[in-house]
């Protein structure tokens, strides 16, 4: 979406945020200025932070009306000033070890979680210089106060900006699976309809044209009767391959279901599209022949809708003005032969809490390594130093085994009450090594209260009550261990708290885009179904979960008879309509466990779950008796175990039955599937 004043709402959210972060930060210094007024430098504390807060509030207010080229400008000067008045901040209130002493190291780690690594990088190096200003121009610290907290903020930083690296690589791969066919490897209906859309909003802008060009493949039904399934399909994926070889390569190519293609081609006209329309005929000649149709924007098309239709009304009469043929057997075999398998992005099921597990082995193991550093080198004579160091290397072994653990934990249906008690278990060490060195203002203490983000972050589910137990324990030694100051508690807890609001908030909102394209790339555009790739592992989980529990399986395979003419008597659009009925008819007279898919064109498929003595005809039987209130069709069937136990082999022995029982039954095209209640008899032709 786009702001009337013409900037995305992406980067209007974007600036808006940072402005939000910039004014709350700041905020919590207020009551604590008020209430220390008698000490020093209030005045100008009180000067900065207002400075601060009006720079947020100018930020938020130039959001909607920043140009591309004026947002970078806008968020360096942000940082600057943020950077100079927290650092101003920490210097008037004495110091790095101060209450206002970590301004500097909590914005780092919301730096990590909100920039790119290269944005990232010099904002680092400007606010790590800030923070050493300070160091040495404040109060002195205690010795190795500045150095740990340089190390212990940097490291975690350096986790933070990783973890969301890999998130951000993950909801890349993600949305290209939502976008792709699962078979052919080119955009799907829905990615391909996105592009569209924006090729005409970008045509729109710079005033080029903009040429839709669809591809039918002539009697492909017979194709997939004939040579089975599987080799209509290896058909499919060479078809699409060899029409991404003859366009360029900022053209897009899309299979938009069955053995419908179409492309998208920037800058080009009515004239080029009709050269690039004969070429790509000539390299499909030999092995396959289709319709082929094309229209122009603007010049022949006012929206999409009408691009799409002049476009099918001239592959209509492509289709009508020639002799269609079947591929024969050669061609078949060497389409075939060129058919390699599409190489998708690879998502493992359990990337993402595999990563956290991962992330939080090597928090817990860095974590300890920090505070070791700390005793080895800056707590000579400490009367607890031994006990601390034992205490951290038991707490370093935890992090070390569960990195080491991190992928059988991560397919454990109880890796989250596992993570919860080893953080417990950790935090209850820092807490217990924080009490040895003097309580909740001591240097160690940044050990509970720095990583709260990255938890935050990484584990939003097990972070919370985690959070919430190393607050309690935090607060707790801050009451009874000891004499802090109180604002060097409150200020240092506000802002862990702050921060890990943020990376929290992120971390939902990440969380939330993850199911959702991990949803789109498992279900058909069309039907609302399971796709190919979604069946084939949902297929995966349930057939092991039938063999725990021997539950007997088997797989139909529905094709249905006369599909093709629908297609081409009324319509895309009325075999669309036709497909959603099916699927949702198919959904209907489905039990809690059984799984419906499209698979592609007018192919469906069902993973049944029999009751005893039950058998696939009679199912099969069934559903066929539902589905013939619109459409007749043929069913294969296979049982898992007796037939073959992975997808391949099953599928296989079912695409052989059904085609055994075509022929049985005259090729299956006894009756015309009907169309829609109000679609025309037959396809316009205006």
């Amino acid at each position: 979406m786009v702001d009337p004043r013409g900037v995305p709402e992406r980067r209007v959210r974007q600036t808006r945020g940072a402005a939000v972060w910039a004014l709350l930060t700041p905020m919590p210094a207020v009551p604590y200025i008020a209430a220390t007024w008698s000490a020093g430098h209030r005045p100008a504390m009180a000067a900065t932070v207002g400075l601060l807060m009006l720079c947020a509030i100018g930020m938020w207010l130039a959001a909607p009306i920043g140009r591309a080229r004026l947002r970078m400008p806008l968020h360096v000067a942000q940082l600057l000033v943020n950077t100079v008045g927290y650092a101003a901040l920490g210097l008037l209130d004495g110091g790095v070890a101060g209450p206002l002493g970590a301004l500097l190291p909590f914005a780092l780690l919301v730096y990590a979680v909100s920039m790119p690594p290269r944005s990232f990088a010099p904002a680092a190096a400007l606010t790590g210089v800030a923070y050493w200003v300070v160091a040495i121009g404040g109060d002195p610290s205690p010795p190795g106060y500045a150095v740990i907290y340089t190390v212990a903020f940097g490291g975690i930083s350096v986790l933070c900006l990783r973890y969301s690296g890999a998130m951000a690589s993950l909801r890349r791969r993600l949305d290209e699976l939502s976008r792709a066919d699962p078979l052919t490897g080119g955009l799907n209906r829905r990615g391909f309809d996105e592009r569209l859309t924006t090729e005409l909003a970008e045509a729109d802008r710079t005033g080029e044209p903009v040429a839709l060009l669809v591809l039918d493949l002539d009697r492909f039904k017979e194709v997939n009767d004939t040579y089975g399934h599987q080799a209509g399909d290896e058909l499919l994926t060479w078809t699409a391959r060899t029409m991404a070889s003859q366009l360029r390569a900022r053209d897009a190519v899309g299979r938009l279901g069955g053995d419908e293609f179409a492309a998208v081609l920037s800058g080009v006209d009515a004239e080029g599209a009709a050269v690039v329309a004969e070429r790509l005929r000539a390299a499909l000649d030999g092995v396959v022949t289709g319709s082929i149709g094309f229209a122009c924007y603007p010049a022949e098309a006012a929206d999409v809708a009408e691009l799409r239709q002049r476009a099918d009304e001239r592959a209509y009469e492509d289709k009508t003005s020639r002799v269609r043929q079947l591929p024969p057997p050669a061609a078949v075999a060497r389409a075939r032969a060129a058919a390699a398998p599409t190489e998708a992005p690879q998502v493992s099921r359990h990337e993402r809490r595999r990563r956290a597990i991962t992330d939080s082995g090597r928090l817990g193991l860095f974590d300890p390594a920090v505070a070791l550093l700390y005793v080895a080198l800056f707590a000579g004579g400490h009367p607890h130093r031994l006990s601390m160091g034992l205490l951290l290397a038991v707490a370093g072994l935890i992090g070390l085994g569960t990195l080491w653990l991190a992928g059988p934990l991560s397919r454990s249906r109880r890796s989250g009450a596992v993570m919860f008690a080893v953080g417990v278990t950790q935090f209850g060490i820092a807490g217990a090594v924080v009490c040895l060195d003097g309580g909740a203002t001591a240097t160690l203490a940044l050990g509970l209260f720095a990583p709260l983000p990255l938890i935050a972050l990484t584990t939003p589910s097990v972070g919370r009550p985690l959070v919430a137990v190393i607050v309690a324990g935090y607060v707790a030694i801050a009451v009874f261990v000891g004499d802090p100051n109180p604002w060097y508690v409150v200020m240092h807890l506000a802002g862990a708290l702050a921060v890990s609001v943020i990376c929290g908030h992120k971390g939902r909102i990440a969380a939330r885009q993850r199911r959702q394209l991990s949803r789109l790339s498992r279900l058909d555009a069309l039907t609302g179904g399971l796709n190919r790739r979604g069946f084939t592992e949902r297929f995966e989980a349930e057939r092991s979960s039938a063999r725990r529990h021997h539950r007997p399986m088997a797989l139909l395979i529905f094709d249905l008879d006369g599909f093709k003419q629908v297609n081409d008597l009324h319509g895309h659009a009325a075999g669309d309509e036709l497909l959603i009925w099916v699927a949702r008819t198919l959904r209907a007279h489905r039990r809690p466990r059984d799984l419906v898919g499209r698979l592609g064109g007018d192919e469906f498929v069902m993973l049944l779950g029999l009751r005893p003595g039950e058998t696939p005809v009679e199912r099969a039987e069934a559903l066929r008796a539902a589905l013939a209130e619109r459409t007749a069709c043929s069913v294969g069937a296979a049982m898992v175990g007796d037939d073959g136990d992975d997808f391949g082999a099953l599928y296989a022995h079912a695409d052989a039955e059904l085609y055994a029982r075509k022929v049985a039954h005259g090729a299956g095209r006894s009756r015309r599937p009907s169309p829609p209640a109000d679609a025309p008899l037959e396809k316009s032709k205006t």
